[in-house]
């Protein structure tokens, strides 16, 4: 048993391995192959195939350039997508502020409701633009 696992570990040296976007590709080809067991519908079963050769693939590269460029852009969608969502609640229960992003960086900037029309400055890139609150 050792013996394969030695030549399994001499195989994957200079591999790329797992990471976040293999994970995701991995998990969505498992519930492309539940739905098309349940459904008469091969079309579920040819992604789940396409994603799961896509995953391998990705795993034994040995560019590892293109491979990390491909999870860092796989995250970057994932915070945008994530950050969306994130916050939501506690911005529904603050009712004495008022929420703006900024028009530059996109930065979220909470100021006090029922001041009027007023200057905010970004706190992160000093960019100043105008809302009624």
């Amino acid at each position: 048993m050792n013996n394969l696992r030695d030549k399994l570990q001499r195989f994957m040296v200079g591999r790329y391995g797992m990471d976040q976007l293999g994970r995701f590709t991995m998990y969505a080809s498992l519930v492309f192959l539940l739905i098309s067991a349940f459904s008469r519908n091969n079309w579920f079963f040819l992604i789940a195939l396409v994603l799961i050769i896509t995953t391998y693939v990705r795993m034994l590269s040995k560019n590892h350039s293109s491979r990390f460029a491909e999870n860092d852009k796989f995250l970057e969608w994932k915070s945008k997508f994530f950050g969306f969502f994130k916050g939501g609640a506690r911005q529904a229960k603050d009712r004495d502020h008022c929420y703006f992003r900024c028009p530059n960086c996109h930065q979220k900037v909470r100021v006090p409701k029922g001041k009027g029309t007023i200057s905010i400055r970004c706190p992160k890139c000093q960019h100043e633009f105008t809302k009624r609150t």
